[in-house]
């Protein structure tokens, strides 16, 4: 298939290739879960709260794989962090905010936030601080889908589905099903 050359910004998003497929995807999630439910000795007390917007599918894909091998259900919630965002001014980026749901109080609770891909680290420390201002849980752990490196801030993700070397003028693109109508991870460049 020949590279497919998208408009961006002045430049252009060329497609390096796709990293993970529908099934790598899935498979993925289903690990992720296990993992979720062995290190916290089970469900009582945890909650997925995903980072709006594919973090939020991928926390509820989350609670549905637990639920099917546990047999227990995980509360799940959606956090926006538009207003915590410290590097959106300096990209030009304009914030649109959406409401953040939590289904509880999550003052005592274990909670595992949910993105699809970490890079910087700066989407997380915006999402730490937005909780923060919602309760004082007992312990905060990170999963994501794509772990790229390149961090800017010390942090680390708990749960990782795949980890993914990239330069700095790649971009990872997560494409779901609730919101591309299709799964997959692709790996593009930006050229001018």
């Amino acid at each position: 298939m020949p590279p497919i050359f998208i408009c961006w910004m002045g430049g252009f998003i060329v497609p390096k290739g796709v990293v993970m497929s529908a099934d790598e995807i899935r498979r993925a999630i289903v690990r992720i879960s296990h993992e979720i439910v062995e290190q916290n000795a089970g469900v009582s007390d945890l909650m997925l709260v995903g980072m709006r917007t594919r973090g939020v599918p991928l926390a509820e894909r989350l609670a549905a794989a637990i639920r099917e091998f546990e047999g227990e259900t995980v509360d799940v919630g959606a956090l926006d962090i538009g207003l915590y965002r410290d590097d959106l001014p300096a990209r030009g980026t304009k914030v649109e905010i959406k409401p953040s749901e939590l289904p509880q109080d999550i003052a005592g609770k274990r909670l595992v936030l949910v993105d699809d891909v970490l890079y910087t680290g700066r989407s997380i420390r915006a999402a730490l601080d937005a909780l923060i201002d919602y309760g004082r849980p007992e312990r905060i752990q990170l999963a994501v889908l794509v772990d790229r490196g390149h961090r800017e801030l010390p942090i680390r993700a708990d749960f990782v589905g795949k980890n993914i070397p990239t330069a700095k003028d790649d971009d990872v693109l997560v494409q779901l099903e609730e919101s591309d109508g299709q799964d997959q991870v692709i790996v593009t460049e930006r050229r001018d």
